[in-house]
C-alpha cells in the first residue's frame, strides 16, 4: 500500500489528490475520497475564523498510526491523508481522506475508520473566533462514539 500522510497551512487540489490515487495501480477498482470543510457555525452563530494547531512530528506520527491500523484492516492500494493547519474561514477545506482499493467495501470503510479515529486520535486542536471572542473547540460525545465503534470491530 501507499500512503500518503501531509500536514499543511495551504488549500489542496481535490482532482489532482483523486488522480494520484487513481494512477496508483491498474488493480485500482473503487476511490472513496472524504473532504471535510470549516463551518460557518458554532453554537448557532456565523464564526470569523477557525485556526488549528498541532504538535509536528507527534501529529504526523499518530497520523502514520492510523493508516497502518487501516492497512491491517483492509485490502487497500493506497491512502491520503491531508490536514491543513493555520488560520482557515468559514467553507476552507480543513482535512482530505482518500483511499484506493480493489473493492468499494474496502475503500469506503477505511474511509470512515481514518476519519473517525482522527476526530479522537490525532493531536489538532481548534480554535474559533467568534463574535469579537475566541474560544477552543471542545471533542464530542458522537466522535468518541463513532470511533469506539472500530474497536468493538477487532
Amino acid at each position: 500500500m501507499k500512503p500518503s500522510i501531509r500536514i499543511q497551512t495551504e488549500d489542496f487540489d481535490l482532482g489532482a489528490e483523486y488522480q494520484l490515487l487513481r494512477q496508483l495501480d491498474a488493480a485500482v477498482g473503487a476511490i472513496v475520497t472524504f473532504t471535510g470543510l470549516v463551518r460557518d457555525l458554532e453554537k448557532d452563530s456565523s464564526i470569523n475564523s477557525l485556526t488549528l494547531q498541532h504538535y509536528p512530528g507527534m501529529t504526523e506520527s499518530l497520523l502514520q498510526e492510523i493508516v497502518d491500523q487501516a492497512a491491517a484492516r483492509w485490502d487497500l492500494i493506497g491512502l491520503t491523508v491531508i490536514h491543513r493547519v493555520g488560520k482557515l474561514l468559514p467553507s476552507d477545506q480543513i482535512v482530505f481522506v482518500g483511499v484506493a482499493s480493489q473493492h468499494r467495501a474496502d475503500a469506503f470503510e477505511a474511509a470512515q475508520f481514518v476519519m473517525d479515529y482522527l476526530k479522537t486520535k490525532a493531536t489538532f486542536w481548534k480554535k474559533v473566533e467568534q463574535d469579537g471572542q475566541q474560544h477552543w473547540v471542545e471533542s464530542k460525545d458522537s466522535d468518541q462514539a463513532a470511533s469506539q465503534r472500530w474497536a468493538n470491530d477487532d
